[in-house]
């Protein structure tokens, strides 16, 4: 029938399938040796040797007997698509190859009678396999090792004359020496086995195919389908995964080309998800998963909307659910073989997917399957066989292909048992553990919102199965990443289940706690729902049973009741504490010191504020705040006078003011809050609850909420400021505060005239006055350079009291406890930025004759030393003496290889001819060319060689004359002369240029005075 277990796989569907090797002939109980060669058969098989099932079976052992072949299909109509059993008669039953194991030596001295009894057990084996084309081979177990293939002549022999008495080619005699390399033989055999399992399932496959040609579309539609199969299933046994994959795919076309209805929709799914499954483990052992992925969603897509009867709609829901199911477990194994998978494609949304079906499954079920309806005597399952003949079938229609079922009223009666069979059927479980593989994927693949998520679902599950327990720990585990995230309403629904199965379970504490956060600023409830909730909360805190939670199980509220009536009579346990700093409650606190830091004379200002989201007035006895020096907590304490309690009212802050003043010994001490508790309800026959926060206060949404005030502040600016209103969320939180010791009345005051000059002495005068009460005794002054500079400063400078002598290096810089007398007692420390100045500074350079700056000096050629001082000093300095130093030089000078000068008068006057002498001296030991050329000039006409070449002498000079006319006025730039030398390369033009002045003073042309002007003048 269908039961929960009937979507399960069949496991011959599952499993790898291997050649199937029956080993006859060994008694593996008694015989030591037979035990050892079976044991090298199975025991420890790695993965390199070849894939075949071994199974050892009697000698008489009757297999399956296989039918009379068909020689026709013409009247032939078939009844389903794939028999229950053969998967498994081929897998398990019927062996590709019989080995007939028989002790037996080349030289046994009855050897004749050995080979007749050999002959015997071989035609027994033969029988008993009744016409199948399974191979027989025969296994010689010898003691001896045999000699190399053609050197024993009488093995050879003998071999022979055996596969004649045994109807054996020679390829199916094997000889097995029991010796130490027993393994080595037992692999050998093994491979030819392979070999002839290979060679029957071959024949097999050609079989099955001569089959086509006898069929026809019309009526054998399922032959086709189940043909395909049956190839694809024995190519696997083959290990020809790529020929199995083809046939496989051909089948899965075929089954979605036959015509559906009612009556036969199961058996099409069934047959289509048996081939879908084959395929996408194929595709994932060939390495391919996006084939196996698309071919999934193919099978999804053609199949969905196949439901099939509308009374047993649960049974496709429960089939979906089985092949995502499948497939996130082949998708798993894959995994674990290597595969990689990404966070987008996981197995964890396959097995996501599936507990979704089964969800609908049960709501399927649950609208389907009447309570009422009894199950069918006798039942409609029952048949002659004890199972099903074909996949897919009903058991009260077997064989049935038409379109109409055989038996309404059977038909009707079958369904009502489907129906009653399915409300025993633990969906909750099956949900649960499908989620929770989902949720362990999600979590491998770093998918934190999916595995909330799913966990949301599964304790909503555990809720709907009743086991509370279970539910508030996933719902509890997972709503600290809803507040983290701020999804509120989400958080809303979650809280709401949690507070039915804390009800549910009379869980007190768990109660309240829920209640909190639903009257809560996070809670999206509407004020009703708040209101009823609020009235409950007050019931618990009196001690009294709450109302039950809407949408409660009616059989779950009856024993609720009766739970909290026995948590109403343990009169010991009405006194609770609630940490309430990883919730978001009802009533928000947070609490500041006024200042980072207070004096020890000064009291210590504390503000602890309070405020009610819910939608009355929260009345409360007694507020305290906890410090970390507990000798303060006294003062920090408020509590409700009489009867009369404290109030909050909805949606106003409410400030209360604490103050103490700190101990001497707490002096360079922090002082921090350690946590707040406010007590609700009362010890007068009702509950006392206390509600605590860590710290400053503070909640789960407080740092967010803190965050957006200072944003929108900063963009309102001064707006907020205008309020009158005192603004909750941008009230920050001071937890702790620092106590120092308080300000001293002293009076420090420094008397100097900055700058202070390096190397001199700056006097700075200090005056202390005394402005306390009393007076102190052995009062000291430290004076000098502020620790924690630079440490070539505190090496160079130096201090002193006495201010008529130097300081020189023995002089520290720093005066450490100069006696003052007698002061009122404290320290002042006083810090003043002295600034330091260089007196003068000396700067030298050297320039030519002409004043004109020189990067170097050449010999024989005279040069000028300026030095300039610059005084940094605000005050006039007094220079008593002071000498200039020439060092000795180290480096070579630069000697000129020859010098140009030249005789120029002072001025020249327009339009009168200047005459210009250049003197060119070879101060070198050869004879130097000189190639010269005089510049035209927009100032200038002259006269004299443009352009000429000559020669000097080594020590002698050469003169050349040039008259200039000058032209205009005013400064300007002679003609210039460029002179090379060849013959010496060092020496350029602009080197020997510079001794020559580049301009001249032109006067303008003067007027000729007449004799009647020297007259009137």
């Amino acid at each position: 029938m269908m039961a929960g277990s009937q979507w399960e796989l069949p496991p011959e569907l599952c499993c790898r399938p291997m050649a199937f090797v029956a080993l006859t002939g060994l008694d593996v109980v008694y015989n030591a040796v037979h035990r050892a060669i079976w044991d090298a058969f199975c025991a420890n098989r790695r993965a390199d040797r070849v894939p075949i099932s071994f199974k050892v079976l009697p000698g008489d052992h009757e297999y399956p007997k296989c039918r009379t072949k068909r020689t026709s299909y013409e009247w032939y109509i078939p009844k389903g698509i794939l028999k229950t059993g053969w998967m498994n008669k081929h897998l398990n039953l019927v062996p590709a190859l019989v080995v007939l194991f028989y002790e037996l030596d080349w030289d046994d001295p009855q050897w004749k009678e050995k080979q007749s009894e050999c002959a015997t057990k071989v035609e027994i084996v033969r029988t008993s396999l009744q016409g199948r084309n399974t191979k027989v081979a025969v296994v010689l177990i010898q003691k001896k090792t045999p000699l190399p293939p053609g050197e024993d002549l009488v093995a050879s022999e003998r071999a022979a004359a055996l596969c004649n008495a045994c109807d054996l080619s020679g390829k199916s005699l094997f000889v097995l020496p029991h010796t130490d390399h027993l393994v080595g033989y037992i692999i050998r055999l093994e491979n030819a086995f392979y070999e002839h399992a290979q060679t029957y399932y071959y024949t097999e496959i050609r079989r099955v195919k001569s089959h086509k040609e006898f069929l026809n579309k019309t009526t054998h539609q399922l032959l086709f389908v189940r043909h395909q199969f049956k190839i694809a299933f024995f190519s696997e046994l083959k290990q020809d995964t790529q020929n199995a994959l083809k046939y496989y795919r051909t089948a899965y076309s075929l089954v979605h080309e036959l015509r559906a209805h009612e009556t036969n929709m199961l058996e099409i799914k069934t047959m289509a998800g048996f081939i879908n499954y084959k395929i996408c483990r194929l595709c994932f052992q060939h390495n391919t998963p996006l084939d196996a992925i698309a071919q999934f969603r193919k099978h999804i897509d053609l199949c969905k909307k196949k439901i099939g009867s509308a009374e047993l709609a649960f049974e496709h829901a429960a089939w979906m659910s089985k092949q995502f199911q499948s497939f996130g477990e082949l998708f798993d194994e894959a995994i674990k073989l290597g595969l990689t998978a990404i966070q987008t494609q996981n197995p964890g949304f396959y097995y996501q997917q599936a507990a979704c079906y089964s969800q609908d499954r049960k709501t399927l079920a649950q609208q389907l399957c009447q309570a009422g309806a009894s199950y069918p005597s006798p039942e409609p399952g029952d048949t002659q066989s004890g199972g099903l003949d074909f996949y897919g079938q009903r058991p009260w229609r077997q064989g049935h292909q038409s379109i109409d079922p055989p038996d309404a009223e059977k038909e009707k009666m079958g369904i009502v048992a489907l129906q009653s069979k399915e409300r025993d059927v633990p969906h909750s479980e099956l949900i649960i553990a499908l989620l929770s593989n989902a949720v362990a994927q999600f979590k491998k693949y770093k998918c934190p919102r999916m595995k909330s998520h799913l966990m949301v679902q599964m304790g909503e599950e555990y809720y709907h199965a009743k086991d509370y327990t279970k539910a508030l720990k996933l719902l509890d585990y997972v709503m600290c990443d809803y507040r983290t995230e701020r999804w509120w309403g989400l958080l809303t629904a979650i809280v709401s289940t949690a507070l039915r199965c804390a009800y549910l379970m009379a869980s007190v504490r768990d109660y309240m706690i829920y209640c909190m956060e639903l009257l809560g600023r996070a809670s999206t409830l509407k004020e009703e729902q708040k209101l009823r909730i609020e009235k409950n909360l007050i019931k618990v805190l009196k001690n009294e049973v709450p109302e039950a939670e809407p949408e409660c199980d009616p059989v779950s509220v009856t024993a609720a009741r009766a739970l909290w009536n026995d948590r109403m009579a343990l009169a010991g346990s009405n006194e609770f504490t609630i940490e309430v700093q990883d919730y978001i409650p009802f009533i928000q606190c947070k609490a500041k010191f006024q200042a980072p830091s207070f004096h020890v004379d000064q009291p210590i200002q504390l503000q602890v504020f309070l405020r009610a989201d819910c939608p009355h007035p929260v009345s409360f006895h007694k507020l305290s705040v906890s410090l970390s020096n507990q000798e303060y907590n006294q003062w920090c304490v408020v509590e409700s006078v009489g009867q009369e309690s404290m109030s909050l009212l909805p949606g106003k802050t409410k400030c209360y003011n604490f103050s103490f003043v700190a101990k001497t010994e707490d002096v360079g001490k922090k002082i921090e809050m350690t946590g707040i508790e406010l007590m609700l309800g009362s010890h007068d026959g009702g509950r006392c609850v206390f509600v605590g926060w860590r710290g400053a206060g503070g909640d789960a949404a407080s740092t967010h909420e803190a965050l957006l005030a200072s944003r929108s502040s900063r963009r309102c600016g001064r707006a907020v400021e205008a309020r009158q209103e005192l603004d909750w969320d941008s009230l920050s939180m001071q937890p702790s505060t620092m106590i120092i010791s308080r300000v001293p009345k002293i009076s420090v005051q420094l008397s100097h005239q900055p700058p202070a000059l390096n190397n001199e002495m700056y006097c700075i005068r200090l005056t202390i006055q005394s402005q306390e009460g009393g007076v102190a005794r052995d009062v000291k002054l430290t004076a000098g350079l502020k620790p924690g500079q630079d440490a070539n400063l505190g090496q160079t400078t130096h201090v002193t009291l006495d201010c008529s002598k130097v300081c020189d290096d023995t002089s520290p810089a720093l005066l450490p406890d100069i006696p003052l007398g007698d002061l009122t007692p404290g320290q002042q420390d006083e810090t003043v930025t002295i600034e330091t100045v260089v007196p003068f500074e000396v700067s030298a350079k050297f320039v030519s004759t002409k004043f004109e700056p020189l990067e170097r000096v050449a010999v024989d050629i005279p040069f000028l030393l300026m030095t300039d001082i610059l005084s940094s000093s605000p005050w006039p300095l007094l220079l008593v003496s002071s000498s200039l130093q020439l060092l000795t030089m180290t480096t070579n000078t630069a000697q000129l290889q020859s010098q140009l000068q030249e005789d120029l008068p002072s001025f020249g006057r327009v339009r009168e001819s200047l005459s210009v002498r250049y003197h060119i001296e070879n101060r070198t030991a050869l004879v130097q060319e000189v190639e010269m050329a005089v510049e035209p000039s927009d100032a200038f006409m002259f006269s004299g060689l443009k352009q000429v070449r000559l020669r000097i002498l080594p020590g002698s000079e050469q003169q050349m004359l040039y008259n200039y006319y000058p032209l205009m006025a005013g400064y300007q730039t002679l003609p210039q002369l460029n002179i090379s030398l060849p013959r010496c390369l060092t020496t350029n033009t602009h080197t020997l240029r510079r001794f020559l002045p580049q301009r001249i003073f032109v006067k303008p042309q003067g007027r000729q005075l007449d004799d009647a002007s020297i007259a009137a003048a």
